[in-house]
């Protein structure tokens, strides 16, 4: 145990997940629980008083919801926000992720109660998010946005400089991507001439909701990933809950219950990996801010098959590991914000070969 004291406040209407999270919370010794609240009111009063590090927050409460106190502490007195929800309703899943575009830093499925078998899991997946994301920097957020972060960008190797037809887009992200997801996709026109495949590791029921979240806000076609489906440009592929996505040697899509890929499933690993194999020099490799290293050799393998890679850069991810990871791998053909990875897509996909 490193000493450190994570201080959570927990809101939740429910006083049986009020102390569900407490037990799991306390669970660990490195977190402290220095309050409750019933609603987004409740939890501003306390989070004046109490100084949280970081806020497990549920969506759906009475008088105000998690949306609205998220909205109001991002622009008022910043502290990082989790998500933890056990609604899927179409309705609660899009305030979740309206949530998120107002500054929470990540989402999660509320763990189910002792005696179930995902019980462990879940819990500790929570605890896991909940000490990582009281780490992160997070800035006042005015209606949803903030400013952009400076870049820089490498210089292309040479494979790059011929700028072939980009057949293929794969993007991978993990904590924080959303909101991110959403800018990139946002900037994009219906015409774009590639298919974009994603792999966002999410929590298991927040995927439709996902979908639905980000066709709002592109002319893009958003959709989950089907088996053999051949992509198509203009359209947004995301890879199912639990489901690895790869490619066949045709180009169509490929999706398998393989074993996990750095414990994750579906991984960017395997995302990367097959997109090199298949698409070589006429794909273009994307990994975004998220926890751990999952993606960051295997875009280095694209970039060593001639693939235009990007990483984001560090002001502008919520955590920096996979995104930070690649770029010491030197998988990175350019480093990045949100808003200059869709330029730079438009450039690469506007440029004749």
């Amino acid at each position: 145990m490193s000493g450190r004291c994570v201080k959570v406040l927990i809101v939740d209407d429910s006083q049986v997940s009020r102390e569900l999270l407490t037990h799991i919370y306390s669970s660990d010794p490195e977190i402290h629980v220095v309050g409750t609240a019933r609603n987004g009111e409740e939890a501003i009063d306390a989070l004046r008083r109490m100084k949280p590090d970081v806020i497990s927050m549920d969506i759906q409460m009475p008088k105000m919801n998690g949306y609205e106190a998220t909205r109001i502490i991002m622009s008022t007195q910043p502290v990082p926000i989790v998500i933890v929800s056990s609604s899927f309703s179409r309705d609660q899943v899009a305030a979740s992720f309206q949530a998120m575009e107002a500054g929470a830093v990540a989402l999660s499925g509320k763990p189910k109660g002792p005696g179930h078998p995902d019980h462990a899991t879940m819990s500790a997946t929570l605890v896991k998010t909940i000490k990582a994301m009281s780490e992160v920097k997070v800035v006042r957020h005015w209606n949803g946005k903030v400013e952009a972060a400076p870049s820089w960008t490498n210089s292309p190797t040479p494979g790059q400089t011929r700028a072939p037809r980009i057949r293929m887009v794969a993007m991978g992200v993990s904590t924080g991507g959303p909101p991110v997801l959403q800018t990139i996709l946002s900037g994009l026109p219906k015409s774009f001439p590639a298919p974009i495949v994603i792999v966002q590791h999410i929590a298991a029921g927040f995927l439709d909701g996902l979908r639905d979240w980000l066709a709002q806000s592109t002319g893009l076609t958003v959709q989950i990933a089907t088996h053999g489906g051949w992509p198509e440009p203009g359209q947004v592929y995301l890879a199912p809950d639990g489901t690895h996505l790869g490619f066949d040697t045709k180009g169509r899509i490929v999706l398998s219950r393989e074993a996990p890929d750095n414990g994750l499933r579906p991984s960017v690993a395997h995302l990367f990996r097959s997109a090199a194999a298949v698409f070589g020099d006429t794909a273009v490799g994307i990994i975004l801010t998220g926890m751990g290293r999952d993606g960051a050799d295997e875009l280095k393998l694209m970039r060593d098959r001639g693939a235009v890679t990007i990483a984001q850069d560090k002001p502008s991810s919520v955590v920096h590991g996979m995104p930070g990871e690649a770029i010491a791998a030197n998988a990175a053909t350019h480093v990045l914000p949100p808003e200059r990875i869709t330029a730079t897509l438009l450039n690469l996909t506007s440029r004749k070969p």
